[in-house]
């Protein structure tokens, strides 16, 4: 294998190519040639590294360099300067504002002071479209080793034992959730990969998926070692054009290392794994919805029982889990369930990756134990709210999920304790709000997307979900009641309590939450026909300023 002085890893996520990620490849390959140092230093494609704030990012092995908000016309003075003299570019190097002073290394940014790794392990590190890449970082060894070591039940007992949670938005045992398919004797059975991620503001499963492909793949293979099944489906939405890049480029590159297809590592076990483009519904994120979906029927959700455990892609025993729950796979196997399990809390083991945004400085993905505040990712990791305003509110979950205030700041992040104070984990969604949000306006804006997304199978989502937003743009054209205020709250519970899927039972999390913390700025709305973060022209129609990625 060929060695070389040096690596310049390039971010070519989806945001870095949006900023000339490619351009700056090409650029660092005529100015290697140009010194006649392309045989010594190696340009390495690389995806997300989390720090989205402040990309496109280059990071230079073996100095550990880190180079922030890099351009094409930077690349010339990087090699003339770094890679032939040995000086920093000290203009491109992050500036930690608590300090005032110029940060060199990736590691002492505090953005990633409190983070920690799993999912994200590759990203930002490997090549994703180079299978040797990830199999130089382990990859592929935690199935050679089911498959030539364990049984199928070892695998679950190990996957159970490490407290892993479904990171789709659920929460459900993994573990257990494999078992159960497995006890599901059939002669055909199925795994399926939920990367139909549609929360507005949610990137985590794209930048897995783009930057450490490989990982799902051989989680896939593992969990139909485990269930008894030989065929995996990838549900991806149609509007993640690389993501989909790559993972066709791993599929390919994996059958012909022999890690996918038939007899994997000379043993009787055959699997491979085929894409299915999903049309943007955000409903088929619901598993029953995504497996009729791929069946090629309407994507609307089924009642439960039966789970499609037991009943699922074309009747068959089904095991379906997302992107990040897969992620955390390989290394489970590798390191065993305890080393996994002493991260996070009580009942929720690991880590979690989220997609930091809105009004917050460091906008990006970020990775940290169960169990962390919310206070310490938007302050210690996100570096606070922008332009010093004042916090209001932080919407988790997405669009199921609730908008929580800042007394609960301090309130560790795991399963159980957000849905207490009205929100929800969801897939990882995190969007910060800052004094000129209007709590109102964020709840319609919510109701808004709900309303469009609802497939309209069962009447409590399909007409209440309408009402409710009817409601509340009433109230934010400054035509509200006291009475609308009684009939959010009602409306609202009823359609919690009766809608037919998760969707509908979620949907009225933005509207009761706001609803429970923010009760005075609804009755400003309804009262004084005046709103408080002067977002509602009273009398007029206007649409939720909500902070985008």
């Amino acid at each position: 294998m060929k060695r070389y002085q040096a690596h310049i890893l390039i971010c070519s996520g989806t945001a870095c190519e949006s900023q000339e990620s490619r351009e700056m490849i090409e650029k660092f390959h005529q100015e290697l040639k140009k010194a006649d140092l392309h045989e010594e230093i190696q340009i390495v494609k690389t995806g997300c590294f989390g720090f989205c704030e402040k990309g496109p990012i280059v990071k230079i092995h073996p100095d550990h360099v880190f180079y922030v908000e890099v351009k094409p016309q930077d690349v010339e003075e990087i090699v003339k300067e770094h890679i032939i003299k040995g000086r920093r570019v000290e203009r491109l190097l992050y500036e930690e504002p608590t300090l005032q002073k110029k940060i060199e290394e990736q590691e002492k940014i505090s953005f990633y002071h409190k983070q920690l790794r799993i999912a994200l392990r590759n990203c930002g590190f490997i090549n994703p479209e180079n299978i040797e890449e990830y199999i130089g970082e382990d990859g592929y060894l935690a199935l050679g080793k089911v498959l030539t070591e364990m049984t199928p039940e070892e695998v679950i007992n190990i996957v159970k034992d490490s407290g892993l949670r479904g990171r789709g938005g659920g929460g459900f045992p993994t573990g257990y959730k494999w078992e159960l398919t497995y006890r599901n004797k059939n002669d055909l059975k199925f795994v399926i990969c939920n990367a139909d991620e549609g929360d507005p503001g949610a990137f985590m499963d794209r930048s897995i998926l783009e930057g450490d492909p490989h990982s799902v793949l051989e989680a896939m293979a593992i969990t139909g070692y485990a269930i008894g099944a030989e065929k995996g489906y990838i549900y991806i939405r149609a509007e993640y054009p690389l993501a989909i890049e790559r993972l066709n480029i791993a599929i390919e590159q994996a059958r012909d290392y022999g890690v996918l297809g038939e007899k994997i590592f000379d043993s009787d076990f055959n699997f491979d794994i085929e894409l299915k483009y999903g049309a943007g519904a955000f409903v088929c994120g619901e598993e029953t919805a995504l497996i009729n979906s791929v069946e090629g029927g309407r994507g609307e959700p089924n009642a439960k029982p039966p789970f499609p455990a037991e009943s699922g892609l074309w009747d068959k025993p089904t095991c379906v889990n997302n992107v990040e729950t897969f992620a955390n796979i390989p290394p489970i196997i590798l390191k065993g369930p305890a080393w996994f399990s002493r991260v996070g809390t009580k009942d929720s083991k690991g880590t979690k990756v989220f997609a930091l945004a809105g009004k917050v400085n460091n906008v990006g993905l970020v990775e940290v134990p169960m169990g962390i505040t919310l206070r310490e990712i938007i302050y210690d990791i996100g570096g606070g709210i922008r332009e010093n305003k004042g916090f209001k509110a932080v919407q988790t979950g997405g669009p199921s999920g609730g908008c929580i205030p800042e007394k609960y700041l301090d309130t560790p992040i795991d399963y159980e304790t957000l849905k207490e104070i009205g929100s929800m984990m969801g897939s990882g969604g995190m969007i910060v709000m800052d004094e000129e949000n209007c709590m109102v306006n964020i709840a319609k804006f919510y109701l808004e997307f709900t309303e469009d997304e609802s497939c309209g199978k069962c009447t409590p989502c399909r007409i209440g979900n309408k009402r409710l937003h009817e409601i509340l743009i009433r109230i934010t054209n400054g035509r509200g009641t006291e009475v609308d205020l009684e009939s959010l709250q009602s409306l609202g519970e009823m359609v919690k309590e009766s809608s037919l899927c998760g969707l509908g039972q979620s949907s009225p999390n933005p509207v009761l939450s706001t609803l429970k913390y923010f009760a005075e700025e609804y009755r400003e709305h309804v009262v004084n026909r005046k709103c408080p973060a002067g977002v509602c022209s009273m009398g007029k129609k206007k649409t939720a300023a909500v902070p985008k990625q």
